[in-house]
C-alpha cells in the first residue's frame, strides 16, 4: 500500500477545504442573511457571518409577500412528476438499450447521446409551439412534459443494466421468466442506487428550472417556485434579508431529498458509470 507524504496530505485538505467554501460558503452566507434582524448591517467590512439576533421574521415576510406555499406546492407537484415519468421511462428504455436485442438498437442508442448535445435553448421555441398545439400551454402538464424523460437518465440506466451479469437474467429465462418478470424481479432491485440517481436529478432538475416555467405560464397562480422568487427579488431588490430567506426556503427540500437518498446516491454512481 503506497503510504501518502505529509506535504500532499496537507496540500489535499487545503484544496478540498477551499472547495467546499466555494461550494457551501454561499448558502451558509444566505442562511446568515435571512436571519438577521432590520438591524443589524449585512454590509459591515469585516462582514459579520454570525448573526448577533437571529429571528425567523423574514420567512414570515416571505409568506405575507407572495403565495410562496402555493407556489412550492406547484413545483412539488412538478417535481414528482418529473421524478416518476423519469424514474420509469428511463428504467424502461435503459433495459430496452442493455438488454433487448432488436434492429436500430445502436442508432437509438446514437439518437439519446446526440440528444444531450443539443441545447435546450435551441428547440425551446419547438416545445412552446409543441405545448400551444397541443392546447398545454399554461398548465403544469405543459412544464412537465418536455422533461418527463431526460436522455442522459436512460444512458444512465442502460449503463447500470450492462454492469449486470448475464448469466443470471440467462437463468431466470430458463426458469420460464419473460421479459417483464426478468425487468421487474431481477435487473430493476439490483439498479436501484442508479434510480436514486435518477430521481435526485429529476427532482432537481424539475425543482430549479426557471426558463421554461416562465415562457410556457402566465396564469400566476400556477408558478413554480423559481419565477416566485424571481418577483419576490424584482419587487423587494433593495431587501436582500427577504430575498435570502426566500432562496432557504427553496433550497431546504433539495437539501432534505439529498440527505434521505445519499447512501443510494453515491451506489448508484458506481452502478451508472459509464462503460468503456
Amino acid at each position: 500500500m503506497t503510504r501518502v507524504r505529509k506535504g500532499e496530505l496537507v496540500l489535499r485538505y487545503v484544496l478540498l477545504l477551499a472547495v467546499l467554501a466555494l461550494t457551501v460558503g454561499p448558502f451558509l452566507w444566505q442562511l446568515s442573511t435571512s436571519l438577521k434582524g432590520p438591524t443589524e448591517d449585512i454590509y459591515s467590512s469585516p462582514p459579520s457571518f454570525l448573526p448577533r439576533h437571529p429571528t425567523l421574521h423574514n420567512y414570515e415576510r416571505v409568506a405575507d409577500t407572495i403565495p410562496v406555499w402555493d407556489y412550492a406546492l406547484n413545483s412539488l407537484k412538478v417535481a414528482t412528476a418529473n421524478v416518476v415519468t423519469n424514474c420509469v421511462g428511463s428504467a424502461l428504455a435503459g433495459y430496452a438499450l442493455a438488454r433487448l436485442r432488436y434492429r436500430g438498437r445502436r442508432a437509438a442508442t446514437l439518437a439519446f447521446v446526440l440528444a444531450m448535445l443539443v441545447p435546450v435553448e435551441g428547440i425551446i421555441i419547438a416545445q412552446f409551439t409543441t405545448m400551444r398545439e397541443l392546447g398545454l400551454n399554461n398548465t403544469l402538464i405543459g412544464v412537465v412534459l418536455p422533461g418527463c424523460i431526460g436522455a442522459m437518465n436512460v444512458l444512465l440506466m442502460r449503463n447500470a443494466f450492462l454492469n449486470l451479469p448475464y448469466e443470471i437474467e440467462e437463468a431466470a429465462y430458463v426458469d420460464g421468466a419473460n421479459v417483464w418478470q426478468r425487468f421487474l424481479r431481477i435487473a430493476l432491485p439490483s439498479v436501484k442506487g442508479t434510480v436514486a440517481v435518477v430521481a435526485i436529478f429529476a427532482f432537481m432538475g424539475a425543482w430549479d428550472d426557471f426558463l421554461w416555467p416562465l415562457i410556457v405560464l402566465s396564469d400566476p397562480s400556477k408558478f413554480t417556485l423559481t419565477i416566485g422568487l424571481n418577483y419576490l427579488h424584482g419587487t423587494f431588490a433593495g431587501d436582500e434579508r427577504l430575498v435570502a430567506a426566500g432562496t432557504v426556503i427553496a433550497v431546504t427540500p433539495l437539501i432534505a431529498l439529498f440527505a434521505g437518498l445519499q447512501r443510494y446516491f453515491f451506489r448508484g454512481v458506481g452502478e451508472g458509470a459509464v462503460k468503456g
